[in-house]
């Protein structure tokens, strides 16, 4: 392998007489996980020169041990381009090859190639012009193995078919169309994501000869790791994460029992250690919120204390003591969530009341902020039914507030309700119907807003029981503006699902599901999913991330923070510059 520079560009030049030794073990990259993603996209930056009339050359292939067949390739013949992958269960073993006619790439010319895979839907964007789709019968596998596979750079094991030209940027992105990152650069045909230290422009020595020893990795997005196994006071019901200016990260369990009540973490030395424990009594959830300088935390508290009484308590931080105390305390009923917002340059904090006895049908609370007094004061009172969570949210000038109703008594089929605020009070806006609601989380993507429903079960006393209570879809429903009104966008099959988060990964959107019950077991599969867009108008939708996080009986999940990357580049680290043209 050496280094050419042409046209004021670097790339590698790949050697034809060893063609094994351009290769490297899958599970170099595929640590976690062994099957390939199945959405993906692949970023090439390269220089093609003249191409006889019946050749093929390969830019890379993945292959199995002792077998000749391609798992994945990617190779081209005059003005065309040939993706193939191999699909045992959709095509019989036979190999499929998805063809872009029209590809002058040997030209002598840098160009840069992203190719998006998505089921049967392929699509070839060269130089950021216009894409080229192709879907086929055959839809790329949802677990094609890399078990035992390599990777081959530049060739299929073989001499035959070898890539002639230069190779600058080669790399594989998993679970996203890659076009909208690489097509921001002012030089399209050079557009960079990955590129290895000795291919950029000021030269770079290595360090030692790391040619080939490892790919070159960046951050991977695929996969989720355990970073710390945090051992609570008891059984958790849900987890509050905060930042105190000036202090630092924070993050407070809702603990079930009492004694030892909740506790407050701290993030000391890269990890959460013990920093306060509060009396609670099967504490649903945690609330942090700020007024002005003031900073807050309010528990929901599902039973009485030791005395009898049921309240709910907010905690004041004292910065001379360094450690919450109790501000003030409302009387609730088996509250299991809080929920704090500002309308208007006023505070408000909202209130669950799940059940009083075993009444459900009851009022849930809306308390006003009075700076007068310091105080919370009730402003408003809204029916639920064995309400679980309060969900707000703001669309323009709008605000709204959305209610999760799980029980009336005799049924968890039953509406939940979307409330607008108008004229100093909230009035309702829209029903949907639920099924044991337990969460609504509103998430924008674009200028598109959605709100998702975890239903929990399926039980009404009048009805026949079903095969299973558990096994339900989930819904997320996208604001039509012109109808205004929430409509159904898709439904997602759960099981007792408890709660949904929305996050962001670079250009990747992302919902997770606490999965609880299956109706057999706890322990089951909490699952991330994927918003995957098409280019078509009317096309996009969640899909199952290829790798799955096991739960055991999941209330609730959190996400803390975004982050950036996740591709993973099939170059190598460094070579050595041999030449320049």
């Amino acid at each position: 392998m050496r280094v050419f520079q042409v046209q004021g560009v670097r790339g590698f030049q790949l050697a034809a007489s060893r063609p094994r030794a351009l290769g490297f073990p899958a599970s170099r990259l595929f640590i976690h996980c062994d099957h390939f993603p199945e959405e993906f996209s692949i970023i090439v930056t390269l220089r093609v020169l003249s191409v006889p009339a019946k050749r093929n050359e390969y830019v890379f292939t993945l292959m199995a041990e002792e077998s000749p067949s391609v798992l994945v390739g990617l190779r081209y013949a005059p003005d065309k381009l040939h993706f193939l992958f191999w699909s045992q269960e959709h095509a019989g073993g036979w190999q499929t090859r998805v063809t872009f006619p029209n590809v002058s790439l040997s030209d002598n010319q840098w160009h840069t190639l992203v190719l998006a895979v998505s089921g049967q839907s392929f699509s070839l964007t060269v130089d950021c012009s216009l894409p080229k789709d192709v879907v086929v019968e055959t839809p790329f596998p949802a677990s094609l193995s890399v078990k035992r596979a390599s990777f081959y750079l530049g060739n299929r094991r073989r001499r035959k078919g070898v890539f002639t030209g230069l190779l600058r940027q080669l790399v594989l992105l998993p679970g996203a169309d890659a076009t909208p990152r690489i097509c921001t650069a002012m030089n399209f045909k050079v557009a960079t994501l990955s590129v290895p230290t000795v291919l950029q422009d000021l030269p770079a020595k290595p360090a030692s000869n790391e040619v080939l020893k490892y790919p070159y990795v960046k951050q991977r997005l695929d996969y989720l790791e355990e970073y710390q196994n945090l051992v609570t006071n008891s059984e958790t019901m849900g987890v509050e994460i905060f930042t105190i200016p000036k202090v630092g990260l924070f993050a407070a369990t809702a603990n079930r029992y009492t004694p030892p009540g909740s506790a407050i973490y701290k993030w000391t030395d890269g990890k959460f250690v013990p920093y306060q424990n509060i009396p609670t009594y099967q504490a649903q959830s945690w609330k942090y919120f700020t007024i002005g300088k003031k900073i807050f935390l309010a528990v929901a508290n599902f039973e009485q204390n030791d005395r009898g009484q049921e309240f709910s308590v907010i905690y004041k931080w004292s910065r001379r003591k360094e450690k919450f105390i109790t501000y003030q305390r409302i009387t609730t009923h088996s509250a299991r969530d809080w929920e704090a917002f500002v309308i208007e340059g006023e505070a408000f904090l909202a209130v669950v009341n799940h059940r009083e006895g075993n009444n459900h049908n009851i009022d849930s609370v809306i308390y006003r902020w009075n700076p007068r007094t310091g105080l919370f004061e009730t402003n408003q009172t809204i029916p639920t039914s064995g309400a679980y969570d309060w969900e707000f949210f703001t669309i323009g000038p709008y605000s709204f507030l959305a209610v999760a109703n799980t029980f009336n008594g005799t049924s968890t089929k039953i509406y939940s309700h979307i409330y607008i605020w108008l004229s100093g009070s909230f009035q309702l806006f829209q029903s949907i119907l639920t099924f044991g609601a337990a969460d609504w989380e509103v998430f924008s993507i674009g200028d598109r807003v959605f709100l998702a429903v975890a239903n929990s079960h399926s039980y009404d006393s009048g009805m026949p029981a079903p095969s299973n209570f558990y096994a339900i879809n989930s819904s997320i429903y996208e604001l039509n503006i012109t109808a205004q009104m929430f409509v159904k966008f898709q439904d997602l099959l759960t099981y007792s699902a408890l709660d949904w988060e929305f996050f962001s990964v670079g250009d990747d959107s992302f919902l997770v599901v606490a999965n609880s019950f299956d109706g057999f077991t706890f322990s089951v599969n909490s699952i991330i999913y994927r918003y995957c867009c098409g280019r078509r108008a009317g096309l996009g939708g969640w899909v199952e991330r290829p790798c799955r996080e096991p739960s055991t009986g999941a209330t609730s999940v959190d996400a803390g923070a975004s982050a950036q990357g996740g591709q993973i580049a099939l170059l190598p680290v460094s070579g050595e510059v041999s030449g320049q043209e």
